[in-house]
């Protein structure tokens, strides 16, 4: 095996060269010039001395513009998430819960289910199950016994 082995030659080097366009390398070259303050109509001029340094400058002020912009936007929209959440914590669910704490604290015994009892203990025509379940119950001493 002459030609080709899967192994490295050498520690940090690969084996193929890539001999083909590469867009990201035009990209960075191109960034680059940008950053220095390089444009394709003036390449030939002559550099600037603190050319990069202002254009630098200039790059990281309007980034950090921008950054304080969008953290700006994310800390408003946090406040104004904070308070519709809260309102409709007051408005819905604190009243529900509320009423289901006054609720669990009333009789369990509807009063429907009273009035209904009151009219004859003996008569159970027209009760539904669950209505008897809920009825109360009348203890009545026992007279067959005969004392």
């Amino acid at each position: 095996m002459l030609g080709f082995s899967p192994f490295k030659k050498h520690a940090n080097k690969f084996n193929y060269i890539p001999r083909y366009y590469d867009p990201e390398e035009e990209r960075r070259a191109q960034r680059r010039a940008e950053l220095l303050g390089e444009s394709p109509e003036h390449a030939k001029h002559e550099y600037v001395p603190g050319q990069y340094v202002r254009t630098a400058r200039t790059a990281r002020a309007a980034r950090r513009e921008a950054e304080r912009s969008t953290r700006s936007k994310r800390r408003f929209g946090v406040l104004l998430t904070g308070i519709v959440v809260l309102l409709l914590f007051f408005v819905v669910i604190y009243p529900k819960l509320t009423s289901m704490m006054r609720r669990g604290v009333a009789p369990a015994v509807p009063a429907a289910v009273e009035s209904r009892a009151a009219a004859s203990d003996l008569d159970q025509s027209g009760i539904s199950d669950v209505e008897w379940q809920q009825m109360p119950i009348t203890v009545v001493p026992n007279d067959y016994e005969g004392r």
